[in-house]
Formats: C-alpha cells, structure tokens, sequence
C-alpha cells in the first residue's frame, strides 16, 4: 500500500534542499516530478527537479485534462501528472509530491489519507537571506516572494505536520521520522486485517 507524502514551503524556505537530502537517505521514496513552465536554474537538472516545458505545452497538457492539480506561482505554471501519479502508486511505491499551498489542497481533498507537511523558514529575514544568496530574482520578484510567504505560512495550519527549518540534518530527521510513523500506521492496517482473516 502507497504512502503519499506532500511537503509545501514558501519560496526559500529550502524545501528542495531537504527533499534532495531525504531522497538521498531514502532509496524507497520516489519524487512526483512536477511539470513546470519556470526557467530552468543553474544546478537543476530536466527530468530530476522538475519537467520543464514552454507555457503553450503546459496549456495542451491542461487541456487535454492531464493535471491532477494544477497552479500559477510566481508567475510560472506547475502540475503534477494524473498518470504518473497513478502510475507510481500502483506500484505501491511512496510518492513525494513538492507542491505549493494550493496543489496540496487538492491532493488532501482527493487522497485524505495522504501525509501533509509544512516546512517553515527559522524567520522572515532569514528567508529573505535565502533568497539573495540563491541569486535567480531581482529585488521586485524577492518583495513578491516574501509578500506570497506570508501569505502561504497563513496556511500552515491545513497541514498535519509543520516543521522549521533551522539545521538540514535535524529537519531532514524530522521528516524521515514522519515518513516511518506513517508508513507504521499502514503496517499496522495490513497487518490487522490479516489477522482479521484468521
């Protein structure tokens, strides 16, 4: 049985930084690549980060009904494949989804059972730290990402989980610790109803 995990977090709060991490701890979990129409930035790799695609794309992809949800951010468009997903949950493996605030609220809405978490920045100026040093956005862009922050952590409380991230190794320990207590939970499940079975 799939576990569905769904991680949100404002722009440069490090959500990428710690699902690379995780993945990397983690061989069993697989990443839902989102398809997006945002610029490719230097270090990210297509088909590993995201899929990147043209807006014309990304709107014959909308229009043949292909997301399962869908969202403008920032200006760019990102969608997770209704396919793909299916795909990888028949396969019974646990799927990741890097999403933002509003994709996250469909996915709950379609799958209740999935694992909702929310990754906080330590505070407001650290993450405009951040978002300096990543060195992608002009002083206009990294105003309207700090504005769309604070609207995004106003959500937080739809999540299950919300966990700050202070130190990467402690955070992704977080993570992973949610992660085994859900899939625990779904042990737990088969193994009551086979017990049922006797």
């Amino acid at each position: 049985m799939s576990n569905i995990f769904v991680i949100s977090a404002p722009s440069g709060a490090g959500k990428s930084t710690l699902i690379n991490e995780l993945l990397a701890r983690d061989p069993t979990l697989v990443k839902s690549l989102s398809i997006t129409t945002r610029p490719i930035r230097e270090g990210e790799v297509d088909g590993f980060d995201y899929i990147f695609t043209t807006e014309a794309e990304f709107r014959n992809r909308l229009a043949s009904g292909e997301f399962i949800e869908y969202a403008n951010v920032h200006g760019n468009w990102y969608g997770t494949s209704r396919a793909s997903l299916s795909q990888q949950i028949s396969k019974g493996c646990d799927v990741l989804l890097e999403i933002d605030v509003q994709g996250a609220a469909v996915i709950r809405e379609l799958f209740p059972e999935s694992v909702s978490i929310f990754v906080l920045p330590p505070n407001k100026e650290t993450l405009r730290i951040r978002l300096e040093n990543r060195q992608t956005d002009s002083r206009d862009v990294i105003e309207r990402r700090l504005k769309a922050a604070s609207d995004e952590i106003t959500r937080a409380g739809e999540y299950q989980y919300a966990i700050i991230n202070d130190e990467l190794y402690r955070c992704v320990g977080d993570l992973q610790a949610i992660i085994q207590a859900a899939r625990i939970k779904v042990m737990k499940n088969s193994i009551l109803e086979t017990f049922g079975k006797i």
